[in-house]
């Protein structure tokens, strides 16, 4: 009789603190499976990587592996480099590991957006005098990815906020790899005449990004003083959010786990993305596991940009920071580890736009 485990996949950050809440969500998971095993571990910056919380799962003699990513949104981690480790784990050893979906666009994480952003706006009324709903734009920030579909699905979850707690209007920026980046989408906002702006980060997790976007709002604050620019919280462990997890984790066992892959680059013509329909999906996070864990002496050359090691996702060329398009890296300043397989990343089809990744090349090099 096969023995499960439940594994949960997350992407690791040079953030302490973003760690500790991906562990605590794992933790959280454990009530919804009192009778199974549940471990975690992520593909590079931090410890324990995948493989060690594999490891764990099997050596406490679990032969079923039911593994979801941590991740909102179905990308190029969660399509290519998690299945990528689970596969070679899972043939290596001889087990079985079943992978879930991302958490996507859910009723439940809805919720928990419109929990974090409703505190904010109650703060807001509290301490700076009401402001009706319809005087105030909501602003949501997502990661921001090379695949649109992932993108769109930021302002899927923007519009649903919008329309379920009635906000005069909407925007939606990106902390990185797309358009609008958070800093040129906040100028837009200040243009529209309203009196509140609550900016909410669509994201699990602390880390670089959070703070850089509320370093964003702040000096948006600061140039705009007749506006509140209002910072909600992230998403973080809200129980929502777990209980969205553990929905996925079942999934697998009802086979309903299948990711909605209507849009993908990989397999649709996506408009600007036609070339790379039918490409082989790769990881590029098996050289680089547990690299940037807070390793004592680690010099790890990590992009400014994206909070991610240099694979081209940025489509950047700044100082100390090269990618070649033939998928040589540099990941640590005194060891540079080189391939002699060829899997070129295609450019990203927007790489220029005035609002986009390419606008932020001389900020960064300030």
């Amino acid at each position: 009789m096969a023995k499960y485990g439940v594994m949960v996949c997350g992407h690791g950050s040079r953030s302490q603190a973003a760690v500790d809440e991906f562990a605590q969500v794992a933790e959280g998971l454990k009530p919804h499976f009192p009778d199974w095993d549940v471990d975690y571990g992520y593909l590079e910056f931090a410890n324990p990587v995948m493989r060690d919380g594999l490891d764990n799962l099997r050596k406490a003699g679990c032969d079923h592996i039911l593994a979801v990513p941590g991740m909102l949104f179905a990308a190029m981690h969660a399509k290519n480099d998690i299945p990528t480790v689970l596969n070679t784990y899972a043939v290596k050893h001889g087990i079985t590991v079943e992978y879930g979906r991302e958490l996507g666009v859910d009723s439940k994480m809805l919720s928990a957006a419109s929990d974090r952003i409703q505190a904010a706006v109650n703060k807001a009324n509290s301490d700076l005098g009401e402001v009706p709903m319809h005087e105030t734009c909501l602003v949501v920030i997502g990661r921001g990815a090379s695949d649109p579909d992932a993108n769109g699905n930021v302002s899927k979850v923007a519009r649903m906020l919008q329309e379920g707690m009635g906000f005069g209007w909407i925007e939606v920026g990106y902390s990185g790899v797309t358009f609008p980046l958070v800093e040129p989408c906040l100028d837009h906002v200040a243009k529209l005449g309203y009196k509140r702006v609550i900016v909410f980060p669509y994201f699990l997790f602390a880390g670089v990004l959070i703070d850089r976007i509320y370093g964003f709002t702040d000096e948006a604050s600061a140039k705009y003083p007749n506006i509140d620019f209002i910072k909600a919280g992230y998403l973080n462990d809200h129980p929502k959010v777990i209980e969205t997890f553990a929905e996925r984790v079942r999934e697998i066992l009802d086979g309903s786990n299948n990711m909605n892959c209507g849009m993908c680059k990989y397999r649709e013509q996506i408009l600007g993305f036609e070339a790379e329909q039918g490409m082989a999906q790769e990881s590029h996070h098996h050289h680089v596991e547990g690299q940037g864990a807070n390793a004592p002496g680690a010099t790890v050359a990590t992009c400014d940009l994206c909070d991610d090691f240099c694979t081209g996702a940025c489509r950047l060329d700044m100082d100390d920071h090269h990618h070649e398009h033939t998928h040589r890296h540099s990941h640590d300043l005194d060891h540079h580890h080189h391939h002699d397989h060829d899997h070129a990343h295609p450019e990203y089809p927007q790489a220029d736009h005035p609002h986009g990744p390419e606008s932020v090349r001389s900020r960064l090099k300030d």
